[in-house]
């Protein structure tokens, strides 16, 4: 069998590195983190998390160290420990600047993400989510050449955006991509996925409660699709983009996509669930993208992902991936081939997000 890129990790473990995540209190955050202290790529020296939300950092550090109460002790002890919580915030580069100069590995999730708020607080999302990717680098090239991986979190909305979160998040994604060329000790990377489902905010967990109480599901419009991921599709996505992408390509899953009526309906069980229109929100798309058409000749497979080569050809290595036909042509919509209502029926079942399945209340949370 020939060997290719697919067969080979470019990075090594996380043994004894010191990792750095921003917006680690968020959802994707939260179970990134898990999954980094479980050791599962590597056991690192210690792992860092920077966020605003000083709340959020007390449940998460009580969460992580099994403990109900809050008392000095506890903080003592966390100090201690490989887990680290710092107060701090991507729009202050003093924030930053404290914050990468021991981080040996950088996953950058911090954003301002839910798309009404954006349209309606477009500044605060310039600010977050483009000069916090600003702030990065411009820390990194700060902070002296010692060797770094960083991994910007994107999203579909990102792909020819129409609504103002997604324009950010596509600028975030091209300021990375450039810093390649500035700091040649850096890799920078990106990941770019779909609607992570049973995330916070996101519109299984609210069907699943308007569907408990009775009450018709309330959706923008019949035919509007998503791509559907779980929190964990996600982060093996940006584990994988660390083992193996190259310093500026972009990586991406191959996931399923699915009408949001079809969702109220697989969710309940029952094929004609009363649904309410409420029009689309500020901001919203019909259908989601995940690769455009100007982005399909720098595409290729690794695996079962994809890889999108950096546009700047500056960049771009003769790698060969190429380890099967894209799975799409033109561009990756979420308008190609939605599951059935079986199909979706059985991927939320097996996910414990139906009614008859789901935890209630917090919990259906993942």
């Amino acid at each position: 069998m020939n060997t290719t890129q697919s067969d080979t990790s470019l990075r090594p473990s996380l043994d004894g590195a010191q990792v750095l995540i921003l917006g680690g209190t968020g959802s994707l955050g939260q179970r990134l983190c898990r999954r980094i202290i479980s050791d599962e790529i590597g056991h690192p020296a210690q792992v860092t998390i920077l966020s605003r939300d000083e709340a959020k950092q007390h449940f998460m550090r009580l969460d992580f160290l099994h403990d109900e109460r809050a008392t000095d002790e506890v903080i003592y002890r966390d100090r201690l420990n490989r887990l680290r919580f710092v107060i701090g915030d991507v729009r202050d580069h003093t924030d930053l600047r404290r914050a990468v100069d021991r981080a040996d590995v950088i996953f950058h999730a911090a954003a301002l993400k839910q798309v009404p708020t954006c349209e309606y607080s477009g500044a605060a999302a310039v600010d977050t989510n483009i000069y916090g990717a600003i702030n990065l680098c411009r820390a990194i090239r700060e902070s002296g050449h010692t060797r770094k991986t960083v991994i910007g979190i994107s999203t579909d909305k990102a792909c020819k955006p129409v609504n103002l979160m997604g324009m950010t998040k596509a600028i975030q994604e091209r300021i990375l991509i450039q810093a390649n060329l500035d700091s040649d000790w850096v890799d920078f990377l990106n990941v770019r996925y779909g609607n992570v489902m049973a995330s916070r905010g996101s519109a299984i967990p609210f069907f699943i409660d308007l569907i408990r109480k009775g009450r018709p599901v309330t959706i923008t419009d019949p035919e509007m699709t998503r791509f559907l991921m779980t929190l964990d599709q996600a982060v093996d996505l940006i584990f994988s983009a660390y083992r193996r992408a190259v310093r500026g390509e972009t990586m991406l899953p191959v996931v399923p996509s699915a009408r949001v009526k079809d969702m109220a309906a697989a969710i309940s069980g029952k094929r004609n669930y009363p649904t309410e229109i409420s029009g689309v929100r500020p901001g919203e798309k019909l259908h989601e993208i995940l690769v455009s058409e100007e982005e399909v000749g720098r595409t290729t497979m690794l695996d079962d992902e994809l890889v999108i080569q950096p546009i700047l050809p500056e960049l771009r290595t003769d790698r060969q991936l190429g380890t099967g036909p894209l799975p799409f042509s033109g561009e990756f919509s979420s308008s190609l081939n939605p599951l059935s209502f079986d199909e979706l029926r059985a991927l939320l079942t097996s996910h414990q997000l139906t009614t008859e399945t789901a935890p209630v209340g917090e919990g259906i949370y993942k």
